[in-house]
């Protein structure tokens, strides 16, 4: 493949090259095409392989509308599935070539490493509305001690965006910053500014779009109320922004923190695992048309203010899934969008509880089908084009899934017998849906080394068993959840955008029973109509429809404090940074069972 230093090239040298290779001039624009064009004929030529086995299923007794809505409900399933497939293929390829792979997907790696002193001024920013201020802030106070025993603090200030409405709550953030400020040489402490917006118009989006038309930084670093990074880790981030002026947006690859919730370890342990191989994978074929998440992540300030500002919604409203279209109109402007898919020093908390993540998977769902509201923006990438279409499309499967469930018992009822290849059929359905998080696994059990960080091969077998477990049922759970949220979509009913709730908490089962009623009513309809026309197929159907019958049980037992207690005291589900924790992880009081 060929490589250019960007740090070495002109811009003019740079745009004289831009019909050959990528704005960076990292990569030849040949090999990218090609690469894409591999990735879409694996996708497309795995998909219609499946359709057709699905068809001949159906078919086996005759065609009809039954069987037409089934056959569509698979259709609607496959894209999202197979193409995670291919790309967690492709990434756990790239992870066993080690350096030779990461370079291939991301050869702009290379420039994060050395030691070169950052040149560049990085405003982080952390936008908060009604968030807990201490447990934020003092995430925001230790990224700025990590860059601090870097030395190289000086090029860093620190910024609290606030839209918060919350009386009570605006005072203990002016009182913490305050108090911050106060404890800090003067010297130190101007580079920490707190700033409150009257309303949160464009919300977080908006908040940003207002920093970045009066800051003089040259890069940002937005910060969630969850996020911590270290400060090695941003640097590195800071040397590959420096080294190629055509890169607008750089997104690390953020993991779970060390939890002491049970349903947050069983959670991130398969995403993160999943996580690495797929981003690698996609990163390897999407190349400068990549993500951006709206977190720990560094933004090019001038390109984002001028070109990065959101449209409005037809019919009114503003995007609230702002990432995607900020990363689609950084491209558009000629910069490049890129992901580091290195697991280094950037960490996020994911749900506590079940009904957390099923109202933060609703706030996404509802976020992304807004795609469907934006007007036509001239001039973006088909590549780009394609991103905003399959953040709407990953959210197919869930009707999907649930109507076919639905449909499933209606089928069995009229068929004489199972149809030959259903079975086969099926278990390669779920096979190619745990492809991301299998391939993740089988990277760390061939590594001795990432055995080691994680415990050991023995304990991680027993984390795989428990999450692969859990991910079933929570899949049954959250399908039919998201279902009806949008289902609510369609009828009007929006939701709120809220603040999340991000510490660990017991759910009590009257709780549980009154948020998961339906999810539990779908569960017993469908098992119990099983359980009478076909016993068989509802054995088969159990990693689809458990997770709905029990999803109250699920709820309250991965929320007890004393369970999540006893997988932290087993190392159950671990992360490398509980094990052997960073000293930043260390000062959040978490890691090695100091939970």
């Amino acid at each position: 493949m060929p490589q250019t230093d960007s740090s070495v090239v002109t811009l003019a040298e740079g745009a004289a090259r831009a019909p050959l290779t990528t704005p960076t001039g990292l990569q030849a624009c040949v090999i990218v095409r090609r690469r894409r064009w591999l990735v879409l004929g694996l996708t497309l030529a795995t998909i219609l392989g499946l359709a057709a086995g699905l068809w001949v299923v159906l078919a086996e007794d005759g065609i009809d509308g039954l069987d037409l809505a089934l056959l569509a409900c698979g259709l609607a399933t496959l894209p999202w599935t197979v193409l995670g497939f291919w790309n967690a293929a492709i990434g756990f390829l790239l992870l066993r070539a080690g350096r030779v792979g990461l370079m291939a997907a991301a050869p702009h790696a290379a420039a994060g490493e050395g030691e070169a002193p950052p040149h560049l001024t990085t405003a982080v920013v952390m936008t908060l509305r009604n968030e807990d201020p201490a447990r934020a802030l003092s995430r925001l106070a230790l990224v700025r001690e990590s860059l601090e025993r870097t030395g190289h603090g000086g090029a860093f200030r620190y910024h609290v965006l606030s839209d918060s409405d919350d009386v009570s709550v605006i005072r203990a953030e002016e009182a913490w910053v305050a108090a911050w400020r106060a404890g800090l040489p003067d010297t130190e402490a101007d580079r920490i500014q707190y700033r409150r917006r009257r309303d949160n118009a464009g919300y977080k989006a908006g908040n940003l779009q207002d920093f970045c038309a009066r800051s003089d930084a040259d890069l940002m670093l937005p910060l969630d109320a969850d996020s911590l990074m270290t400060g090695p880790a941003i640097l590195r981030l800071v040397r590959i922004m420096q080294a190629h002026p055509r890169l607008g947006i750089l997104q690390s690859l953020a993991v779970g923190a060390p939890a002491d919730s049970a349903f947050a370890r069983l959670f991130q342990f398969g995403m993160r695992h999943g996580m690495l191989p797929y981003t690698l994978g996609a990163a390897w074929w999407g190349a400068e048309c990549g993500p951006f998440w709206g977190h720990n992540a560094l933004v090019r300030i001038a390109p984002f203010a001028d070109h990065c500002r959101l449209p409005p919604l037809r019919g009114g409203g503003a995007v609230l899934s702002h990432d995607q279209v900020e990363a689609v109109l950084m491209r558009r402007a000629g910069y490049e969008v890129r992901v580091l898919p290195l697991e280094e020093g950037s960490f996020e908390d994911n749900p506590p509880t079940l009904l957390d993540h099923l109202a933060r998977d609703a706030r996404w769902c509802r976020g992304n089908l807004q795609y469907l509201r934006l007007p036509a923006m001239p001039g973006l990438l088909p590549m780009s084009r394609f991103q905003l279409a399959w953040a709407v499309m990953m959210f197919l499967n869930p009707p999907a899934l649930t109507l076919a469930l639905l449909l499933l018992p209606w089928r069995a009822a009229t068929q004489a017998g199972p149809a030959t290849g259903a079975a086969a059929l099926y278990l390669v359905w779920l096979l190619l849906s745990l492809a991301p998080k299998l391939a993740g696994y089988a990277a760390v059990l061939a590594d001795g080394t990432a055995r080691a960080a994680h415990g050991g091969a023995l304990r991680f077998l027993a984390g795989m068993a428990a999450e692969i477990a859990a991910s079933f049922l929570l899949l049954g759970a959250s399908s039919v959840r998201l279902t009806v949220v949008m289902i609510g979509l369609a009828a009007g009913r929006a939701g709120l955008w809220t603040a999340q709730a991000r510490d660990a908490r017991g759910v009590r089962w009257g709780e549980a029973a009154r948020a998961l009623s339906g999810v539990t009513l779908f569960g017993v309809v469908v098992c119990g109509t099983l359980a009478l026309v076909s016993p068989a197929l509802l054995a088969w159907s159990l990693p689809l429809t458990l997770g709905s019958l029990l999803a109250v049980p699920l709820c309250v037992l991965t929320a007890a404090p004393g369970v999540g207690q006893a997988m932290v005291r087993a190392g159950l589900c671990a992360t490398r940074e509980e094990i052997a924790p960073p000293w930043e992880v260390m000062r959040l009081g978490r890691g090695t069972g100091a939970v």
